[in-house]
């Protein structure tokens, strides 16, 4: 197998200067450039709608990123300071340093073997031995978190839920529950803004408290106890600007086409990497509907040697491999201050052969085909060698 150009692990799919220019063009005639400007406004009610809240204005606000959005999420929680955060091992480091940046300290905890998820079930074990006061859950590589059963468990212990949902634009929705999800924009997911936060929630004092936040504190709201324009809390600039609205306005326009090609794209790659390993890979386990929109190709090899064995040949192929959310959080050098852990287990299993394969929807096949080879080749190389 002979490739003239590599396989990068991921491309981003952001629409194109001409797709721009019209969005571009009337924030220029606006001359608002930034403050929850009207291509801002537009991007909100558009996604609201899609989430179908029951108050879309109050329910809706954007952020610059999604670690902010988070940190403004957990901070609108008013959890006294050092209270304690149950999130999962496997996660990306932001789920975490965003507690601790909120003022709080992240407790981690296992995530279920199939789905990789910490689900509600494991938070009400976990929450017979150790203690914490909100709970993080995320959204792992897409697969979409059971809103119904985290509304019962918040509700039933009082303890607030905010799901990290970065990755999982399209595929997690409230479906009719109370709750709080936060989603990424950045230029590499599949509602890219380049970079940007979306909180959608629907506890609306929470929703207002973070749009607040994100405007340095000051008070927006007329007839507030505060008079409009003067500070009423202590917050930070996280507002989106026009600009990155405005790219996601032209993503929104396009994003259930790239929805179809991503899962086109998946299916593919996951029905020929089956084939090449005789079913020996193991996929994570979804809820029904599964990943819509699916970011990431993630996989556990049959072994922490195979998963090796793949990344060298992978290196010299010149094809990009990533073992995502590693270390785990709790393996992070210098964080033993910072947050405390609960046995992990499943998480630590999975850790030692999950990879990350190139997944990005301008993927051609030939480079579809080179992926599918290398992993058969590492499979079965090792299986040659345990029959010799």
């Amino acid at each position: 197998m002979h490739l003239e150009t590599s396989v990068p692990l991921l491309v981003p799919d952001l629409p194109s200067p001409q797709e721009l220019m019209p969005y571009l063009q009337r924030m220029h005639a606006a001359r608002h450039y930034s403050n929850f400007g009207p291509l801002v406004c537009e991007l909100e009610q558009l996604l609201a709608a899609r989430f179908q809240v029951a108050t879309p204005a109050a329910s809706v606000t954007t952020a610059s990123s999604a670690t902010l959005a988070l940190e403004l999420a957990l901070t609108a929680l008013a959890l006294p300071p050092g209270s304690k955060v149950l999130v999962p091992a496997l996660t990306f480091v932001a789920t975490a340093t965003a507690v601790v940046r909120a003022g709080y300290v992240p407790v981690l905890g296992d995530v279920d073997p199939d789905s990789w998820l910490m689900t509600p079930g494991m938070a009400w074990q976990m929450r017979q031995h150790v203690a914490f006061d909100a709970v993080v859950p995320v959204a792992t590589f897409g697969a979409p978190q059971d809103m119904a059963a985290w509304s019962l468990f918040e509700q039933s212990t009082g303890l607030p839920v905010i799901v990290d949902a970065a990755g999982a634009f399209g595929s997690q929705w409230l479906h009719g529950s109370q709750g709080t999800l936060v989603f990424s924009l950045h230029a590499t997911k599949s509602l890219p803004a380049g970079e940007g936060g979306l909180v959608v929630s629907t506890n609306t004092a929470l929703v207002a408290k973070v749009r607040q936040m994100s405007n340095f504190g000051i008070n927006l709201q007329p007839g507030a106890r505060v008079p409009t324009g003067v500070l009423a809390s202590i917050g930070t600039n996280a507002k989106m600007s026009e600009y990155h609205a405005a790219v996601g306005l032209a993503s929104l326009s396009r994003w259930d086409a790239g929805a179809q090609r991503r899962r086109e794209l998946y299916s593919a790659l996951r029905s020929g990497l089956d084939a090449a390993t005789g079913d020996a890979l193991r996929w994570q386990t979804t809820l029904p509907g599964g990943i819509v929109a699916p970011g990431l190709l993630c996989a556990r090899m049959p072994s922490a040697a195979d998963r090796l064995r793949l990344e060298r040949l992978c290196q010299k192929l010149k094809i990009g491999t990533r073992r995502w959310y590693q270390p785990l959080l709790g393996e992070i050098r210098g964080t033993a201050a910072r947050w405390e852990s609960a046995p992990t287990p499943n998480a630590n299993a999975i850790a030692r052969d999950l990879i990350g394969l190139p997944f990005f929807p301008s993927m051609t096949a030939p480079q579809l085909n080179a992926v599918v080879e290398a992993v058969g080749q590492a499979v079965v190389s090792d299986r040659v060698k345990a029959l010799v």
